[in-house]
């Protein structure tokens, strides 16, 4: 029984393996520069505290820097922005439900207070 082996060319050996790292790799370039953006955000959201903002405002800078700062790292770091959109949807699309969901909660929560005040009074 013969065998058939197949060699291939230095050349093309190394134009594949060249190839498939090429694929494989960003420039160094992209990860500075989000970790320069991370480092701004960063500032931003500790300047909230260094300028005692409160209330609304506070919390909605907070979230938001919080928001992206968890998206620049999804996107870059562990290469979301990469992979396919079926594996996107199965890790964006959860937790934006779970979002959804926790607005509903509030909208109820404000309905709840707004109704025992309005049939029970402020107790006072």
């Amino acid at each position: 029984m013969a065998h058939a082996t197949v060699h291939a060319t230095p050349a093309a050996t190394t134009a594949h393996a060249a190839g498939h790292a090429e694929g494989q790799q960003h420039p160094i370039k992209l990860y500075l520069v989000v970790w320069g953006w991370l480092f701004v955000l960063s500032t931003f959201s500790y300047l909230v505290d260094y300028f005692h903002l409160h209330g609304l405002l506070r919390w909605s800078l907070i979230l938001l820097f919080m928001i992206l700062k968890a998206g620049l790292i999804v996107a870059v770091f562990m290469h979301m922005a990469w992979e396919r959109l079926a594996l996107m949807y199965a890790i964006l699309t959860p937790p934006l439900v779970v979002l959804v969901f926790v607005a509903i909660m509030v909208v109820e929560s404000n309905y709840t207070v707004f109704s025992r005040l309005l049939f029970f009074g402020t107790g006072h």
